[in-house]
């Protein structure tokens, strides 16, 4: 069906009890445009991404731990984020994407799930 899986390795970061995924580190929010977190990228992934003719938008190190790279794309250039983070949003904003945010304080910063972990997954028809 056209659909290629890549695995990723993810970072050791502070230990195997770390509940790190994916998209802690990287979000794809429109065609061949992610926000990622470079630091905690393995070289391969990095690499796969720039040989793929991939525009990174890179998180600030102070923007990761409020969870800048966990943004959900709600349409191609459309994405949602945790307000806070204002150096990637602006980032975004500068690369032609609309951008919304929501105060997640209590249900996102508490809980350590970013809008991607809100939410569930569906089929999107282009």
């Amino acid at each position: 069906q056209g659909i290629t899986i890549i695995p990723v390795e993810l970072p050791y970061y502070t230990g195997p009890e770390a509940c790190l995924h994916l998209l802690s580190l990287i979000s794809i929010v429109d065609h061949n445009l992610a926000v990622v977190y470079s630091p905690l990228l393995s070289v391969p992934f990095w690499t796969y991404l720039r040989e793929h003719n991939f525009r990174l938008i890179e998180v600030p190190p102070q923007e990761f731990e409020t969870m800048g790279p966990n943004v959900l794309a709600l349409a191609p250039g459309q994405c949602l984020m945790l307000a806070g983070n204002p150096i990637t949003q602006q980032r975004l904003v500068e690369a032609g994407c609309e951008v919304l945010t929501y105060r997640g304080n209590e249900i996102s910063l508490k809980a350590e799930g970013g809008p991607t972990c809100l939410t569930r997954p569906i089929l999107r028809e282009t």
